[in-house]
């Protein structure tokens, strides 16, 4: 029992530790401070639609992460404190093909303010002479768009490196440079070297800025933007420097939480959370007595672990997030429950055979079988880690399963869901064995009898052989 003790006492101190851990972060300008959705402390939330249509299907997951990257830059610019930006496609449940962007501004409920933060970041696209072109008249010309005069050669603002400024130094005009990544240069140059002749034109937002023909094959990976004054040039090279975006977006809603709204949404979820606590404490303290007290004692390690998780990793936690952690509290102690039964199980022994039931003597029920206090607590967490194994990986399969199909809101319950879902499993078994060890009686007395008896009724132990 001694080393059972020593383990408790360890994890009694893990617990203290958790406390100040979260207790210090709290602190203003702490290193791991609580991230909290829109629908917790208020803000905006711009949803935008991204046209993938003219983009390979491998290659379109790169693109929206590029993407994502691109606005998160371009918000850092501003100093919103923890923007979220998260890349979401709906249509593995609902059948909506759309690719879609989710930025969260916290603390930001001007929308049309949001909306100019984002901005529209100029999307750089190099597109090619279509093929026959030069064949025909100029009326014919005139009645063409653009679209049909030029091809896209899939060189694009995603294989931009940088951009400056610069002055042509013969006629001191600004001049707009740009300079490709490996890829880009690599592009640059087969298109370059297999078009030579050929009209090669610059857009930046669907305008036509350039359309120079192609001399020679330029294998250095840079190119020239011009027809700028200074101030544009610089303000373009600006925005190409925060990330040209890879793919054309579309603002398809917004939606802005208020301050107010939220503090009392965050308010609400923290006091179900106190009272969903105190209410299941009292009900395992008042019908399992001495393994209730355990049961709630690791169930404190658990609540301070899983908060401890969601600083460090970090979680967002939102409305939807804080009710499957909330969810996964009672889950927790759902695999204590099992333990004790099967427990209670191991200390009354099993009914005689023959009987249909239990046998009576003097009105007492006759019970065969019935194991001392160490060898039933051994039993029953043996007999219950199976029930409790397989219940438990259906409820992380689900949660993976929401995480991977859900929307965002879907996606921060199945997180938190199957942290404490893991986190359950630690301390219901190793926990509470613990400490239930380290608690345990030898010798048997009334008060033992009492103590580790459940429900009503106290039920005679069997003394150590």
């Amino acid at each position: 029992m001694l080393k059972y003790r020593i383990w408790a006492v360890f994890l009694l101190i893990a617990t203290i530790a958790l406390v100040y851990f979260l207790y210090s972060s709290q602190r203003e300008n702490a290193r791991f401070p609580f991230k909290f959705g829109l629908d917790l402390v208020g803000g905006t939330e711009l949803i935008y639609r991204a046209d993938v249509s003219q983009i390979s299907g491998g290659d379109i997951a790169d693109s929206m992460q590029t993407l994502r990257d691109v606005i998160e830059r371009r918000i850092n610019v501003f100093g919103v404190s923890e923007p979220l930006i998260q890349v979401e496609r709906a249509g593995l449940v609902s059948g909506n093909p759309d690719h879609r962007l989710i930025v969260e501004l916290p603390g930001v409920s001007d929308i049309e303010r949001a909306v100019a933060m984002i901005g529209q970041t100029p999307q750089l696209e190099f597109k090619l002479e279509r093929a026959g072109v030069r064949d025909l008249s100029e009326e014919e010309l005139k009645k063409l768009t653009l679209d049909e005069l030029f091809v896209s050669t899939g060189l694009t603002g995603r294989f931009l490196k940088r951009s400056s400024l610069q002055f042509d130094p013969s006629t001191a005009q600004p001049i707009v440079a740009l300079e490709f990544n490996d890829e880009g240069k690599e592009l640059f140059s087969q298109i370059t070297r297999e078009n030579i002749g050929r009209t090669l034109a610059i857009f930046l937002d669907d305008e036509l800025k350039q359309a120079p023909v192609i001399q020679s094959e330029i294998d250095n990976g840079q190119a020239i933007i011009t027809g700028y004054d200074a101030a544009t040039a610089k303000e373009v090279v600006r925005q190409l420097n925060f990330g040209a975006l890879p793919v054309p977006i579309e603002l398809a809603s917004t939606q802005t939480v208020g301050a107010t709204l939220g503090e009392v949404a965050l308010d609400a979820a923290v006091k179900a959370g106190i009272w969903g606590f105190i209410i299941l404490s009292l009900f395992m303290v008042l019908w399992y007595r001495l393994p209730g007290v355990v049961a709630v004692i690791a169930l404190i390690l658990y609540v301070f672990l899983s908060l401890s998780i969601f600083k460090l990793i970090p979680v967002t936690l939102t409305a939807a997030g804080l009710a499957g952690f909330i969810l996964s509290i009672g889950m927790a102690v759902d695999a204590n429950i099992l333990i004790f039964e099967r427990m209670k199980e191991e200390l009354r022994g099993m009914p005689a055979r023959g009987t249909g039931g239990f046998a009576h003597s003097g009105g007492k029920e006759e019970l065969r079988g019935g194991k001392n206090l160490i060898d039933a607590m051994r039993e029953g967490f043996r007999r219950a880690w199976l029930s409790i194994r397989d219940s438990n990986i259906a409820s992380i399969i689900t949660a993976v399963i929401l995480f991977w199909l859900g929307t965002a809101s879907v996606k921060g319950f199945a997180l938190t869901l199957g942290i404490g879902v893991l986190v359950s499993m630690f301390t219901a078994i190793t926990a509470s064995r613990t400490y239930l060890y380290a608690v345990s009686f030898v010798q048997e007395s009334k008060l033992t009898e009492f103590l580790f008896s459940s429900g009503v009724k106290s039920y005679k132990l069997k003394a150590d052989s």
